[in-house]
């Protein structure tokens, strides 16, 4: 059962990697959109990275979590506690960072009732896209929380996997 929970635990933390990796390698390419593409490809990753997300991290951490508890040994234990720890620190970046710019590109975007829940955006003013000195701040402190947050999961993924490699040692 063990061995179970270490793999379920690498598979959502890798899939959480994942996501926001592919986030930040596309960072360089979404940087030379002009304004108008790059709303309509920012759109785009709401259906398939909320739900992926929601999965692959509060997965992730529950399932880490749960593997600091049952581990062993003071060594293994820090590691998957410095693994949970930036599994956290992911969290806390996206919601005070990532989910803030999410609300605003998604004023005026028709969503489904458990989209308009997570996203808040229920009753929101409907303003028209901001103008274009405030759009490239809001894109760059999107695109910086998704490479902090990539940098943040491979950090967790590392920490998880050195402590599941030297436990078998």
């Amino acid at each position: 059962m063990y061995v179970f929970l270490e793999v379920l635990t690498v598979v959502l933390v890798a899939g959480a990697m994942a996501m926001a990796l592919a986030h930040a390698l596309e960072l360089p390419g979404k940087l030379l959109l002009g304004r108008q593409e790059y709303f309509v490809v920012q759109r785009i990753y709401y259906p398939g990275f909320t739900i992926g997300g929601g999965i692959a991290e509060i997965g992730g951490i529950l399932a880490t979590f749960a593997l600091m508890l049952t581990s062993s040994g003071a060594l293994h234990v820090w590691l998957i506690a410095g693994a949970l720890i930036a599994l956290l620190a992911m969290q806390f970046v996206f919601w005070f960072m990532t989910q803030p710019v999410n609300k605003h590109w998604l004023q005026d975007v028709e969503l489904n009732a458990p989209a308009k829940r997570f996203f808040a955006t229920e009753g929101s003013d409907g303003a028209p896209l901001p103008p274009a000195q405030e759009w490239t701040a809001l894109r760059n402190r999107w695109e910086l929380s998704h490479v902090i947050r990539a940098a943040l999961a491979m950090l967790s993924l590392i920490l998880l996997t050195t402590a599941i490699a030297i436990q078998g040692t």
